[in-house]
C-alpha cells in the first residue's frame, strides 16, 4: 500500500493518510500519483515516498490526468466541467455544450484533453485553448465507426497512447 488505510480525509504519510471514494489515478513523469478523491471533493497528490497532500478542492472530482508540463486536469462530474490545476490554482478549461457527467480523462502529447462523458455517451476533446468538440460517439448504443458515426454506452475511461491512439472503456457495451 502506497498510501491510505481507512475511509476518511487526512493528509499524511502511508497509512496515516485517508481517502474517501478514490475514483481515478494519474502519474506524472516524476512518479507522483494524483488521486481524484471523489467523496472528499479533492485532488490529492502522493509522492513516491507515500506522502499525501491535498492539491486542490474540486467538487465531484472523478477523473484526473496530468500533462507533460505537470498541469493536472480533473472533471466536475455534476458541474459538467473540465478543470485545469496549475501550481494549485484551479481554472475551468471547458464546460457546457453536451459535456455531460465527464468521468475519465487523458491528455495527449499535444496537450489535448479527452473526457469520457458518462451520460452524454461521447468522448470529448478539449484543445489547450479550451475548444470543446465531440471526438467520438453520438447517441447511446453500440456501433463501431469513425468519430460521431460511432455509438457508445456509458463510457467511463479513456486513454491515449504515445502514437496518439485514443482508447475508451465503453462500460455498458462491455
Amino acid at each position: 500500500t502506497l498510501a491510505g488505510g481507512n475511509a476518511g480525509f487526512a493528509d499524511g504519510t502511508g497509512a496515516a493518510a485517508s481517502f474517501n471514494a478514490p475514483w481515478n489515478l494519474a502519474e506524472d513523469a516524476a512518479g507522483n500519483v494524483y488521486v481524484a478523491d471523489a467523496a472528499n471533493n479533492r485532488i490529492r497528490k502522493i509522492t513516491p515516498a507515500g506522502v499525501v497532500t491535498t492539491l486542490a478542492s474540486v467538487p465531484t472530482a472523478f477523473g484526473v490526468a496530468v500533462d507533460a508540463a505537470g498541469a493536472v486536469y480533473t472533471t466536475g462530474y455534476n458541474s459538467n466541467e473540465i478543470k485545469k490545476i496549475t501550481s494549485g490554482v484551479v481554472t475551468t478549461l471547458a464546460s457546457g455544450g453536451d459535456l455531460n457527467a465527464p468521468v475519465g480523462l487523458a491528455v495527449d502529447a499535444a496537450g489535448n484533453v479527452y473526457a469520457a462523458g458518462h451520460i452524454s455517451h461521447k468522448v470529448h476533446k478539449v484543445t489547450p485553448a479550451g475548444v470543446l468538440t465531440t471526438f467520438a460517439g453520438s447517441t447511446q448504443g453500440y456501433l463501431d465507426g469513425n468519430g460521431t458515426a460511432a455509438r457508445l454506452n456509458t463510457p467511463r475511461g479513456v486513454g491515449v497512447d504515445a502514437a496518439g491512439n485514443v482508447t475508451v472503456a465503453d462500460t455498458d457495451n462491455h
